[in-house]
């Protein structure tokens, strides 16, 4: 019987630990998409210890062919740019990993995959690259997946080294993620770590735009208490000061940032609802125009702001 095959595309810090642990179980062969080709990356964890996760890393769709597992872990503001690397590996046969922050996990992709399956997960860990070819993961790797027949069997691909919650509510789940990731878009705007969230006024607004979260995701039909807005405020305000995101790094790196699917959506679905989201609405297109934005959303978003004033 062949073995599974599973492809990583996109070995950034969140791929490259999903790799670790695809590698570890012994139970699939693996291939690895990115932009840059490499032989080896190496993968650091207090948990685990060091492991190189043997390449190659290849740079050119044409060089792979179908897998049973395709583990997308690109940011979500890049998922346009793997077509080429889908269409060579998916088939109806395929189940895509959707490894990624948001909400719209399988309406971000399945115009790109229209016959596999789709399988949205909720990360739950922090990684990063700390040099070429090395990544640092920073807490105990764990994601929350549907509980379903494909939801199980990933579970099993990579089990032992990555914990897999399966869950009912998976929407819940999401938009619980989402709150604590659009509160930490204060960090981008302000190029700061998590020591602003111990000033009065910045706490205030974290608590102000986790609730705005919270009102939209119930509208979509997250279960979501009021209290959790104090929780995320609070919870970035006992980080250590000098934590930050993966947004914040983006932001202090002048790339583009993953602003659409981290805060754009509660603007979009809360007018969509016809529910205020007034911190939304300014802090989104400070977002889009805070650094360079390729993407057409980006353009339309500053267009806006330049029309009105």
């Amino acid at each position: 019987m062949a073995m599974t095959r599973v492809a990583i595309v996109g070995v950034g810090a969140i791929g490259a630990t999903m790799a670790a642990a695809v590698q570890a179980s012994g139970r699939a062969e693996l291939v690895l998409c990115g932009r840059t080709p490499a032989r080896e990356v190496i993968v650091d964890s207090p948990w685990s210890g060091s492991k190189g996760v043997m390449g190659p890393v290849l740079a050119t769709p044409a060089d792979v062919s179908e897998a049973h597992w395709v583990l997308l872990a690109v940011k979500a503001h890049q998922t346009p740019d793997t077509l080429g690397w889908l269409r060579r590996l998916t088939s109806p046969d395929t189940v895509v990993a959707v490894l990624q922050n948001g909400v719209e996990h399988r309406e971000r992709v399945v115009s790109l995959v229209p016959a596999a399956e789709i399988l949205p997960a909720v990360i739950w860990f922090g990684a990063r690259t700390t040099a070429p070819g090395r990544v640092t993961v920073n807490s105990a790797p764990r994601l929350t997946v549907p509980d379903s027949v494909h939801g199980r069997a990933f579970a099993d691909l990579i089990r032992g080294g990555v914990e897999v919650d399966l869950t009912d509510d998976f929407v819940t789940e999401s938009w619980r993620k989402l709150c604590r990731n659009a509160v930490a878009a204060l960090m981008a705007l302000t190029h700061r770590p998590a020591e602003i969230f111990r000033d009065d006024g910045v706490h205030s607004l974290a608590l102000r735009l986790a609730a705005e979260c919270i009102r939209v995701g119930r509208a979509e039909g997250a279960v979501l208490p009021d209290s959790l807005a104090r929780e995320i405020a609070d919870g970035f305000a006992r980080q250590p000061p000098d934590s930050g995101s993966s947004i914040l790094a983006d932001a202090v790196a002048g790339r583009p940032l993953e602003w659409d699917a981290r805060n754009g959506v509660i603007r979009r679905l809360g007018a969509r609802h016809g529910i205020p989201t007034p911190v939304s609405d300014t802090l989104v297109p400070l977002l889009a125009c805070g650094t360079a934005q390729p993407r057409a959303a980006a353009t339309a978003t500053c267009g806006a702001i330049r029309s009105t004033t």
